[in-house]
């Protein structure tokens, strides 16, 4: 592991910190594979319930480090393609991991750094945060890194269009006015503020918490009410005859918080 990204296991939650401040956390090929490896990882590791993304220093991440790394040696398809989903897997891992991501962002998230933002599940901004679609800007097309599939369904295809088409960067407050994220808050009050979302989450029955990941997931692009609805009775059969769910009615019944031991 780099120490490009720093891991530290808090309780059930796991902590990972962008660790380039001097290159405004861009992402090197180091840092590429940690990223890729991490989220990849986490689908085994059950001691980890929540995972929350943040950044050193005053960007979250400038994207691709293109000034200090080599990206384009040889120029064939061939090995374009294969850079290109090295670093795209990162997202693709962090939508399948089972763990709710938490995503803590000052600064600027461009580009790579701005699809790291959107492919996690819950972003707390603050107020110096800015983002934007960087790709269109470096000559290429803004459909990259899962950004032509995440943003519009977090914001809605008129305002994904506009920030595509730019390349221009929304500020925190126009973010959390049109639900990019949840929260707006000062650079020194980000990490308590994720503190407040975990302890939400960890109040609830690990199996109940990554099966809603993974429902709405599927759900977000269900074809039908039906589909959807078809897999949430099979999620709430499974879920409700386990251990934990008859715990959390005892635990109901005699007014004390639930004991999860995820069985």
């Amino acid at each position: 592991m780099t120490d490009a990204l720093l891991q530290e296991l808090r309780g059930d939650t796991l902590w990972l910190t962008l660790n380039r401040p001097n290159e405004l956390n861009a992402m090197n090929k180091p840092l590429v594979s940690a990223l890729r490896d991490t989220f990849e990882a986490l689908s085994s590791r059950h001691e980890v319930r929540i995972v929350v993304l943040q950044a050193k220093g005053k960007a979250f991440c400038a994207g691709l480090d293109l000034q200090s790394e080599s990206w384009g040696d040889d120029a064939s398809p061939q090995a374009l393609l294969a850079m290109q989903r090295d670093i795209s897997d990162i997202y693709r891992a962090m939508r399948r991991c089972p763990q709710p991501i938490i995503a803590l962002i000052q600064g600027a998230a461009c580009g790579g750094g701005f699809s790291l933002a959107l492919a996690s599940d819950i972003r707390i901004a603050a107020t110096t945060a800015k983002m934007n679609a960087a790709f269109i800007r470096a000559g290429l097309t803004a459909c990259d890194m899962g950004c032509s599939y995440l943003l519009p369904r977090l914001v809605g295809l008129s305002v994904a269009s506009e920030l595509m088409m730019t390349g221009k960067f929304i500020s925190a407050e126009r973010a959390l006015r049109v639900n990019l994220v949840s929260e707006v808050v000062s650079e020194q009050e980000l990490a308590n503020t994720a503190e407040r979302y975990v302890a939400d989450m960890l109040a609830t029955s690990p199996m109940g918490l990554r099966l809603t990941k993974d429902g709405l997931n599927f759900s977000v692009d269900a074809p039908s009410l039906d589909a959807a609805m078809a897999l949430e009775d099979r999620q709430q059969a499974l879920v409700a005859g386990s251990a934990d769910a008859r715990e959390a009615i005892n635990a109901f019944l005699e007014k004390r918080a639930p004991i999860w031991k995820n069985q």
